[in-house]
């Protein structure tokens, strides 16, 4: 039998030989260990290094429902990695998630992130997770588990990418629908950070166009300060609210901006009118618009314009949540007032 064709034994490949390094691996689950262990919480019965992470739904829920949820980051990782900006970026994918279960009234348990390569850098990957335990801290829920994956030839050297998966809780009687909603009720806008992790393609296209450098000023930041500031959670603060004052809905303002996300919580028969004089757009959203020369309509459509989340409450409950929401250390106002939907009207209008 001919076995010429076979590589002689001293040549055989390893892993590492295509591209996988398993002791990097392990490296960073070494160092990932104590970051996770500074957001652990009660209900945590096994975290990172098992096949699956288990979690024990608190006692205190007579009738739990579980309110699960999953995003990324975008293409504001593209700046991340042009900028090698690597702080923030986990506490973007943290907050994507949380706030979107924040909305349905639930309180965040856990969550689990995904971070894909091509070749594994300990230290960005560190980093990143660094950040992810941050957004944990914030949002009062536990990272206890995960994936790290190292696929030689699927990213360009240096470049990752991301995904996050929150799991929470509420009481089913608890549960934020928006089914109450009805004319004569009041919308309550809720300051953002900034553009959080929405618009970015559009966001990087605008720098190109203009020809911007990260250290261009932006209202006394420099655009990449700016730019890469990372989204607001507002779990604890509002859960704190929510457990004094009665709220009909809650949207967090992401991509579809202040008039795609406004209808998800609205039954079909109101109509949302934002007030455009009732806040003033932030430095960046100001630049953007005129380096962009980005119509009204559209920006309204694409960004947050500076309004994370919206919230919708009785008339005669608005003062007292504005305040409430103040008192947490966030910024909230009057945004508008929900009416009657004329036939065939957009459910959200800013005027």
């Amino acid at each position: 039998m001919n076995n010429s064709s076979k590589p002689p034994s001293s040549q055989g490949l390893s892993y590492r030989d295509a591209g996988v390094d398993i002791d990097a691996g392990d490296a960073l689950v070494d160092r990932i260990k104590p970051l996770a262990k500074k957001t652990m919480r009660d209900g945590v019965l096994a975290g990172i290094g098992g096949f699956g992470a288990l979690f024990e739904v608190p006692k205190r829920y007579r009738e739990p429902v579980l309110v699960s949820g999953t995003d990324g980051v975008g293409t504001k990782l593209k700046l991340a990695f042009e900028w090698n900006c690597h702080e923030t970026i986990g506490q973007d994918l943290v907050a994507m998630s949380v706030n979107d279960i924040l909305v349905q009234g639930a309180e965040s348990l856990f969550f689990l992130d995904y971070f894909a390569c091509g070749k594994l850098s300990v230290d960005t990957a560190t980093t990143v997770v660094a950040g992810i335990a941050k957004g944990c801290e914030l949002a009062g829920c536990a990272l206890i588990g995960g994936e790290t994956a190292e696929m030689p030839g699927m990213y360009p050297p240096g470049e990752y990418d991301l995904a996050g998966f929150a799991v929470g809780v509420v009481e089913k009687s608890k549960i934020i629908n928006g089914s109450s909603i009805k004319p004569g009720d009041v919308v309550i806008g809720i300051a953002s950070s900034g553009a959080h992790s929405n618009g970015y393609s559009l966001i990087r296209k605008i720098i190109e166009r203009a020809g911007a450098k990260p250290t261009e000023d932006i209202g006394g930041r420099s655009l990449r300060e700016v730019v890469m500031t990372p989204t607001q959670i507002y779990v604890k603060q509002l859960l704190n609210v929510m457990a004094q004052h009665p709220i009909k809905g809650l949207a967090h303002i992401t991509g579809g901006g202040l008039v795609d996300n406004v209808p998800r919580v609205l039954p079909d028969n109101t109509q949302a009118v934002l007030q455009r004089d009732s806040w003033q757009m932030p430095d960046l959203f100001r630049w953007l618009q005129m380096k962009g020369g980005v119509a009204d309509a559209e920006m309204v459509r694409v960004f947050n314009c500076g309004i994370g989340m919206a919230v919708v409450v009785s008339q005669q409950d608005a003062d007292a949540v504005i305040a409430c929401i103040n008192q947490q250390g966030l910024h909230s106002w009057c945004l508008g007032e929900i009416v009657e939907r004329p036939q065939g009207a957009p459910q959200t209008i800013v005027v």
